[in-house]
């Protein structure tokens, strides 16, 4: 299925179709395989990426993923300076549309994407919010595709914090037809008006989007997602929050109550010892280090996307030579022989 039109932003994903989320998916498993069949498809197109808050996967990923595609990155550091403090938004907006196509924002405040996107005349990118983290979502399910199939009839529990991460999972998989069990504290629970949406669109493809406090809710589904009890900003609330997510941490034993096949699941940065255990999130069903790798496919597909979507329609096309089977069978990443080496003295 190909969507032939794209919204012209990627914010929250609300306003994104189940088919438009579908054809970014197909179009990160083709990337998956390769970028010979993207190869410069945005040659002389720019990107620019403001950044309040630090980061490396979303960084590197789009930065190497727009240089694939065959465009350029100009990257500007906002962790000392917040976007509009030097000067307004709109003004911002409208000098860089000027120079680049796309932006690509990290930020504390989700409205200050929301106003740079209704300002520029070019597509704007939610690189992160405290609201909704869009790009990870769909890494994670292109991750889950690659390992489980087709998503359809599946479950996934989120354990933890109901944050910005939670609620972009939960608009994915619902539009996926993936179940959707979200295991939190009664004061962390994700926001009501996302889960009303995500569990609207659950109800539309077969799924169902399920509210808990219970650890034990995780049994019998097929992945265990979690993440940082305190996000960037929330510092000073370590202690407090370490107390109260501490019966959520994710263990082995946790992971037993899954059962034997689930997988695990993280965004990263993970605090080791906090929400997961290093026998977890180093065990072999352990797939964190692949959703980090499938960010860069699927930006680039959301790229593609705003930037040229025929491209996305050409490579996604059912039976073209650049399209490999959508959702392939389980597939691992063989182990590299590491050599190490010893400085000599």
């Amino acid at each position: 299925m190909t969507a032939s039109v794209f919204p012209n932003d990627l914010l929250t994903l609300r306003d994104w179709s189940d088919a438009q989320i579908r054809t970014i998916l197909e179009g990160g498993h083709v990337l998956r395989h390769g970028y010979a069949a993207a190869d410069r498809v945005l040659a002389g197109r720019a990107m620019a990426m403001l950044f309040e808050k630090p980061s490396l996967r979303t960084r590197v990923s789009f930065e190497i993923g727009m240089q694939r595609l065959g465009g350029s990155v100009v990257f500007l550091d906002h962790r000392g300076e917040r976007i509009g403090a030097r000067e307004s938004v709109e003004d911002y907006a409208r000098n860089l549309e000027r120079w680049v196509d796309v932006l690509v924002l990290r930020t504390f405040r989700h409205d200050t994407i929301e106003r740079m996107a209704e300002i520029a005349d070019i597509p704007v990118i939610n690189a992160l919010s405290e609201s909704f983290h869009p790009c990870q979502a769909l890494a994670d399910a292109l991750t889950l595709e690659s390992r489980l199939g087709s998503l359809v009839g599946r479950r996934v529990a989120w354990i933890g914090d109901g944050n910005n991460v939670c609620h972009s999972l939960m608009i994915v998989l619902s539009a996926l037809g993936c179940s959707t069990v979200v295991i939190t504290p009664p004061s962390d629970a994700p926001d009501q008006a996302v889960v009303d949406h995500a569990a609207a669109r659950a109800a539309a493809n077969g799924a169902t989007v399920t509210l808990s406090s219970d650890p034990a809710l995780v049994a019998g589904c097929d992945a265990v997602y979690t993440d940082t009890w305190t996000s960037m900003g929330e510092e000073s609330e370590h202690t407090a929050r370490t107390a109260r997510f501490s019966p959520y941490r994710v263990t082995e034993q946790l992971m037993g109550h899954a059962g034997d096949d689930a997988l695990f699941m993280h965004c990263l940065p993970a605090h080791r010892g906090e929400e997961v255990t290093d026998e977890v999130i180093d065990g072999a069903r352990s797939i964190v280090y692949d959703q980090a790798e499938n960010r860069m496919h699927a930006q680039c597909a959301v790229l593609l996307a705003l930037l040229a979507p025929a491209a996305l329609r050409s490579l996604t096309a059912p039976g073209t030579a650049a399209s490999p089977d959508i959702v392939p069978a389980i597939t691992t990443r063989p182990v590299r022989a590491r050599t190490l080496h010893v400085a000599a003295g």
